[in-house]
Order: structure tokens, then sequence, then C-alpha cells
């Protein structure tokens, strides 16, 4: 992991259950990565939530706040694997910032930027987290794969649900 801080493993949570200190060390890498995507996306769909305007408003606003309160669910989900793992679950916006591939620096103002953003953000995290998929296979922690496998879905159904709407 990046930040030192977050490399300690305080005893009381280490678990034995089959996955190698080397395997629980490179799953939770992979986890803090989407977590801080999750929790970046999270914001950005939000702000778009906030800030959709036009004929579309309802039917934005509406799809946009499941996406949103999904990813909170997913946020806790993530941290709380982390957690379980023996590791230290990011928690600053520079911890997210660093490691996330979801690009928020400043807020969009047309609908068609944020859909396009969104859109092109939800299919970064889906790929990335193709990767964290078999980092947790190679270790085989069943739980974490499936629990990701189930995330890639949800992204790429946010990308048919955006493109739908904005075609």
């Amino acid at each position: 992991m990046a930040d030192t801080a977050l490399k300690a493993k305080p005893k009381e949570t280490s678990i034995q259950t089959g996955i190698s200190r080397a395997g629980t060390d490179a799953i939770a890498d992979e986890l803090c990565n989407a977590l801080a995507d999750s929790f970046s996306l999270y914001l950005k769909t939000l702000g778009v939530h906030w800030n959709v305007v036009g004929s579309n408003f309802f039917g934005l606003h509406k799809l946009t706040e499941a996406q949103y309160e999904d990813l909170q669910t997913a946020i806790d989900a993530i941290a709380e694997r982390i957690r379980a793992l023996g590791h230290i679950a990011p928690a600053a916006f520079g911890d997210f910032t660093k490691r996330s591939v979801v690009e928020s620096k400043t807020t969009l103002a047309s609908v068609e930027a944020m859909l396009t953003a969104l859109v092109k953000d939800n299919e970064a995290v889906a790929r990335r987290l193709r990767k964290a998929v078999s980092v947790a296979d190679e270790a085989d922690d069943v739980f974490t794969a499936d629990m990701l496998t189930a995330r890639i879905g949800k992204h790429e159904e946010n990308v048919w649900m955006l493109k739908a709407v904005s075609a």
C-alpha cells in the first residue's frame, strides 16, 4: 500500500482462514483502490444528482439517486472487508485522490458532460475491478472475488442505463 499509516496491521484483527499474509496484503491493496474509486464515484454521482437540469430531470435525478445509494452500500462493504482482512481502510480525501481512477477535480456544469463523465468513470472502475478479482482469485479469497464481481456487474449496468438516458 502507498501510505505507511495504511500498512499497519492490527494483531487483534488478523485472521487465519487460509489466505496467506501476502495474499491478504495484495487483496487489501486492491480493495483500498476499489474503496477510493467507489467513494470518488459516489461523490461525483451525488453531484450529478444535485445539479442535473432539463427535460429529463426527474428520470436522471432518480437514476443517479439509485446509483449513489448503491455506491454508499458498496463503500461500507468494501471498507469492512479491508478491516476483516486485518488492514486499515483509507478514510481521507487525500488517500482517495491518490488511489482513484475516477477523475473528479471540478464540478461539471452541463448534463451531457456529467453523463459522459459518469459513463467513462463507471467503465474505468469496472475494468480496474477485474484486476482486483484476479488478485483475490489468485489468493483463493472467494468472498472478495464474488463481492467485486458483483460490483463489476453494477458498474456495467450503470453504464448501460446512463447511455440509454443520454441516447
